[in-house]
């Protein structure tokens, strides 16, 4: 707006001011007596000058005011349009352009690849801080990836040496005889066995990868029984299982090192007397594998943090806590095959953690006769070269399978004086014998043996020492002066996995 229309208005002001203040004075004038008109003329037309500049002033400023108000808002609505822009900008920038700034570095791009692939902000102060942020977020995942890439290193170095320590400690079981030195390295071998899982574990959690691939698919009774041998507790763990399928070789690894993960934390977070219980219920939608411990039920923060880690989220290695990472493993390990974890109350008042099989990884055994099975060297059951199906492997007589861990009364071989051989060559044990009979030629099974399996005699590498190398010397014919220690549950390292 111009300064032309105050002014028009106050040349129209000055206009009717003259006329009314003239034709006023006039009157006034003429009214008056012949000797005081010419004082009041003068009074008159001075008054009438003043006003009329009163008025033209007055209506000039009222217009100039008026103008100064549009011209104001229309400053205010210019610059409310340049701060709704900037704003607009920001929210741009802070919604949308930096973070996918930060989806490209994180997806391994560089900064200046990342900054390359998105548009650019207008406003110069932006462009600075998303250089900077993008090359200093960009130096901190070089620096995450390469010390995930030391650990994925690490941990491969590490699963490498286990499973040379396990076939050196094997070699050394089939050498010795001497029931305390068979007794220290069925620890060994057990130990080592838990070693490998921890480095699996991290293997898993630094995106490396975990265990082996078989090309057969695994039975059901071995991936519980190799889940059950990777942990310490394995001597509380009660297995119920019914199911005769099986899982598919490159999935088996990762659904006992799931299983192994859900054991071992059911086991340390119950009494160390209680038992922890495995059933396994084929359904529709596939197996569910169901751990049942008698341990404290978790609280409702502690039911969250645990379903959140389970539920197969890319993992980020900043919400782990302390040493607790063996749900982590798990939500990746379900992430990665499909699994599906959950929690609920367990009805032996702990907690009940289901692991959901899906179908996609299940296959029955064909309806057809299938040949006598290739006997194959038995392993703790954490020996990944044990679960393997045997293909054309040769017998191995000096190691026959031992008993399973869940029962207390299974027979033993006889002595050698009465072993029978089956059609694949290798020695029979008959139905109720046991090796105190074998050896000690009808000598009654001491009260040892009808013991739980929960005492810790029955459960140390000496007796379980005592119970293989009678075992073996039996079914090579050897004989054999020393009774052996009262027989319960093997260890894992005596179980042969199917």
């Amino acid at each position: 707006m111009t300064e032309r229309p105050p002014l028009r208005h106050a040349l129209l002001a000055l206009l009717i001011s003259v006329v009314i203040t003239g034709a006023g004075w006039l009157g006034a004038v003429y009214a008056a007596p012949e000797s005081s008109r010419r004082a009041l003329a003068w009074g008159a037309g001075a008054a009438a000058l003043a006003l009329i500049a009163a008025v033209v002033t007055a209506v000039r400023g009222v217009g100039t005011a008026r103008v100064l108000r549009t011209r104001l808002a229309e400053r205010e609505a210019e610059h409310a349009g340049v701060l709704a822009g900037r704003e607009a900008e920001t929210a741009a920038f802070a919604d949308q352009t930096l973070p996918a700034v930060l989806a490209e570095l994180r997806g391994g791009l560089s900064a200046d690849s990342a900054l390359a692939a998105v548009p650019q902000p207008r406003h110069d102060a932006h462009r600075r801080v998303l250089h900077a942020v993008a090359h200093e977020i960009g130096r901190a995942e070089a620096g995450k990836s390469a010390a995930m890439a030391a650990g994925a290193n690490a941990a491969g170095r590490v699963q490498a040496l286990a499973t040379s320590m396990l076939a050196d400690l094997r070699e050394m079981e089939h050498r010795h005889t001497d029931e305390t030195v068979l007794g220290d390295l069925l620890h060994l071998d057990h130990r080592t066995a838990q070693v490998g899982r921890l480095a699996d574990s991290i293997a898993v959690l630094t995106g490396a990868r975990s265990g082996r691939r078989w090309g057969k698919p695994i039975v059901m009774e071995s991936i519980l029984r190799g889940a059950m041998g990777r942990i310490g507790a394995y001597q509380r763990v009660r297995l119920h299982s019914a199911v005769g399928v099986s899982i598919a070789g490159h999935a088996a690894e990762g659904v006992m090192h799931a299983l192994a993960e859900l054991l071992d934390n059911a086991a340390n977070f119950s009494p160390p007397t209680a038992e922890v219980h495995v059933y396994a219920e084929e359904v529709p939608a596939g197996v569910i594998l169901t751990v049942e411990d008698s341990g404290l039920v978790m609280s409702e923060v502690a039911l969250r943090r645990a379903e959140r880690a389970v539920s197969g989220e890319p993992l980020d290695l900043a919400t782990l806590s302390g040493t607790r990472l063996g749900l982590a493993v798990v939500g990746q390990l379900a992430r990665k095959h499909g699994l599906t974890v959950s929690f609920r109350p367990s009805a032996r008042g702990g907690t009940g953690a289901l692991l959901m099989i899906p179908q996609e990884l299940i296959s029955r055994p064909r309806a057809t006769a299938t040949p006598a099975p290739t006997p194959v060297r038995a392993t703790p059951v954490g020996d990944e070269a044990a679960l393997a199906p045997a293909e054309g492997a040769t017998p191995a007589p000096e190691r026959d399978p031992a008993p399973r861990p869940t029962d207390d009364h299974a027979p033993a071989a006889t002595g050698e004086g009465d072993v029978e051989y089956g059609t694949s060559g290798l020695p029979k044990r008959r139905r109720g014998r046991t090796l105190a009979n074998a050896h000690q030629n009808g000598t009654t099974t001491s009260t040892a043996r009808q013991s739980r399996p929960t005492t810790s005699a029955a459960h140390s590498p000496a007796a379980s020492a005592a119970r293989f190398g009678a075992f073996r010397r039996a079914t090579r014919g050897e004989g054999d002066t020393t009774p052996p220690a009262s027989a319960t549950s093997p260890s894992p390292a005596e179980d042969d996995t199917p």
